[in-house]
């Protein structure tokens, strides 16, 4: 049987970053409002914002997926009947939904908007796949503790018009399926209503029960004891297998993530899936070029997670928090100025450089060697030959976090192309 091309479903913070999935490959995106979704310290969208992006993603024919995936209580079921009526004028792709009420309400009040099933519903088999699909779900996302057979089995035993969504890159939580109480136990913030705090990054020690205040190191690397932290997810080697299992949509993690995290992670995955679908050979020949890029956007050490199994040593780990980032994002551009509007007269064509405006993320500085990221995979090595800030004057460095800036480089850039530069490490 041929599979159809998976779509490639990519997570959005921001409205800022929401552009930067659509631009740099994404054929759908999933965002959260201002409640009712599970990442309440992400910057989330506004019902304004969320317009906005909903018509950039359709006037590009991308999907826009809205989160609405708390375990409700009682007192969220109000105030969720009036966020769907909401949601029905904005006419988003479909509704991501983990909870039986909430999907009950959300059936009833915008029945015109498909139903995703979200992973916290503990999606492990095809029985469960069935169930949704006659309540009126479109899709339900595979619980990440399945391996590939597994899900495969599912696709085989489900409709044929049934969709199957499934992670293949971002960080792994710890508890199954999502579903976890320490943040609760902790803080009194709820994982399962859109507040965790992160408690599995945290550092532990041991304690025994007849010694109080004496905390006994398990160590594990030296920079202490990470008993939670699992690796990330990473299956850019693996995409011939996940179309094979009958996966639909690939999902990327990271609501919470950056632009930069966010258009490196679609580009090589829209890359991958585009030269797979061309010809398995070149996706073959390519793959030093995915693990370079994959590589250069912050991550865990990475994991296939169960899809190849149980976890196990090789796989979830949970050894360290340590960050790796091979790159630091500068900005996106937002503007930029033609050459004959600034260029000197008789300077060349090709001699001239390019003036761009961005809202600068990180720190850098006139002379510095920098990377022009562009949606379509290539990346230009510039140098910085000026900077000038929102007045006009000349800076030699941009040290204020969001500070507007014009930035003088040595070759053409293209609005939307992100502005990064390679990790210095000592």
């Amino acid at each position: 049987m041929k599979r159809k091309k998976p779509e490639l479903l990519v997570p959005a913070s921001s409205l800022e970053v929401l552009k930067t999935a659509v631009i740099f490959g994404a054929d759908a995106v999933y965002i959260g409002g201002e409640a009712y979704g599970l990442r309440a310290k992400a910057k989330n969208f506004s019902m304004e914002e969320m317009a906005k992006g909903i018509a950039f993603a359709h006037e590009r024919s991308v999907k826009v997926y809205v989160t609405a995936n708390i375990l409700a209580h009682n007192y969220d079921l109000e105030g969720a009947e009036r966020y769907f009526q909401e949601l029905k004028a904005l006419k988003p792709d479909a509704l991501i939904i983990a909870d039986p009420g909430m999907f009950a309400l959300a059936r009833k009040i915008c029945p015109e908007i498909d139903v995703h099933i979200s992973t916290q519903a503990n999606n492990t088999n095809y029985l469960t796949y069935r169930f949704w699909y006659e309540q009126g779900a479109k899709r339900v996302v595979s619980a990440r503790e399945l391996s590939l057979r597994e899900i495969k089995e599912i696709r085989e035993r489900i409709p044929g018009d049934m969709e199957i969504e499934s992670f293949v890159h971002g960080a792994m939580c710890i508890s199954y399926s999502g579903r976890c109480l320490l943040s609760s136990y902790f803080t009194g913030r709820s994982a399962n209503s859109g507040a965790c705090t992160h408690p599995c990054r945290w550092k532990y020690a041991l304690s025994e029960e007849t010694r109080p205040g004496e905390y006994l190191p398990v160590f594990e690397n030296d920079r202490g004891t990470f008993l939670f932290n699992s690796k990330d997810l990473n299956m850019i080697e693996y995409i011939p297998e996940l179309v094979e299992a009958g996966i639909d949509s690939f999902k990327i993690e990271g609501r919470m993530k950056t632009a930069l995290y966010v258009a490196t992670v679609a580009r090589t995955y829209r890359r991958a899936i585009d030269d797979y679908f061309a010809a398995e050979e070149k996706y073959r020949a390519n793959m030093d070029w995915y693990r370079a890029e994959i590589g250069k956007c912050t991550y865990r050490k990475f994991t296939t997670g169960f899809y190849f199994g149980k976890a196990d040593e090789t796989t979830q780990i949970y050894d360290e928090s340590t960050y790796v980032s091979e790159a630091v994002y500068l900005g996106t551009v937002s503007a930029v100025a033609a050459y004959e509007a600034w260029a000197a007269d008789g300077v060349p064509q090709d001699a001239r450089a390019c003036r761009v405006r961005i809202e600068q993320r990180n720190k850098f500085c006139v002379g510095d060697e920098i990377e022009i990221m562009k949606p379509g995979g290539e990346n230009v090595p510039v140098k910085v030959l000026s900077m000038y800030d929102e007045e006009g004057n000349a800076v030699e460095s941009c040290p204020h976090p969001k500070q507007i800036i014009e930035v003088e480089l040595t070759a053409e850039a293209a609005v939307g192309d992100i502005l990064r530069q390679a990790k210095i490490t000592s």
